[in-house]
């Protein structure tokens, strides 16, 4: 199985749909794109240049969070593969679209791929000076989960894994035209959660502190501060970090 193009999804409940909405389209300096869906609960984050790779879905369940895509040739081989390799199916659509949950609990969907190829380039706001891009989804793993679901991953994917640049971080060796690379995260034994979750990381080399002012400016909330990231709520409470990586590589420099 071939991983073509690989979407994230941002997942809130009908509520917070506008809010999160406005601010991940204006931080990504993307568009929005006609919503679409029975009741409109899909849209898609249109990039300056290249192609989509983040989208909003309204849930039902109410709900917060991220899920990922994964677009490859042929769906029903590819949920083969997933539930040999441990992935559980929650539904299968009419059009072709399969859910699934990891084997420590995150939601994925597998797509077919409608031939998205350019990976778009790093965003230039609020100034040029400081380019970055939301380029990283991070799995975040129960502890006892951990080397189950990195195994998964690099099953499924075919792509190989290695050590992060903290203990507790394994990384996935993406192809280098996708959008998204996978970061597989160890929590603590003192999380209390039960299921693998996710949140978006941007690299923003060492832009951090001015480009988390200017997302408080426009309603996120730091939350925390770590070695070489900040930690931020978007307005639904929503987590993602900006992390020291280099912008163009991916890669703390």
């Amino acid at each position: 199985m071939t991983i073509r193009w690989i979407t994230a999804f941002l997942d809130h409940p009908a509520g917070e749909a506008e809010a999160a909405t406005g601010f991940w389209t204006t931080i990504t300096g993307s568009s929005l794109s006609t919503r679409r869906g029975e009741r409109g609960q899909f849209a898609t984050l249109v990039p300056a240049d290249g192609d989509a790779y983040l989208r909003v879905q309204t849930t039902d369940d109410h709900s917060l969070g991220v899920h990922l895509d994964l677009h490859v040739d042929s769906v029903d081989t590819a949920s083969v593969a997933a539930l040999r390799l441990g992935a559980t199916l929650v539904d299968r659509s009419d059009d072709g679209l399969c859910l699934l949950r990891s084997p420590a609990g995150l939601p994925f969907c597998l797509v077919t791929h409608r031939g998205e190829s350019t990976r778009p380039s790093p965003i230039d706001r609020p100034d040029p000076t400081t380019p970055h891009r939301f380029d990283q989804i991070s799995i975040d793993v129960p502890f006892g989960e951990y080397d189950g679901e990195c195994s998964f991953w690099s099953e499924l994917t075919g792509w190989p894994i290695h050590q992060g640049s903290m203990a507790e971080f394994r990384v996935l060796e993406r192809p280098p035209q996708l959008p998204l690379r996978i970061l597989l995260q160890r929590l603590g034994t003192d999380d209390t959660g039960d299921r693998a979750r996710a949140h978006l990381d941007a690299a923003v080399g060492p832009a951090g502190e001015a480009i988390a002012e200017w997302h408080r400016s426009l309603g996120a909330t730091i939350v925390g501060r770590g070695a070489r990231w900040i930690t931020l709520t978007d307005p639904s409470g929503r987590p993602y970090c900006l992390t020291e990586r280099d912008p163009i590589t991916g890669t703390i420099s």
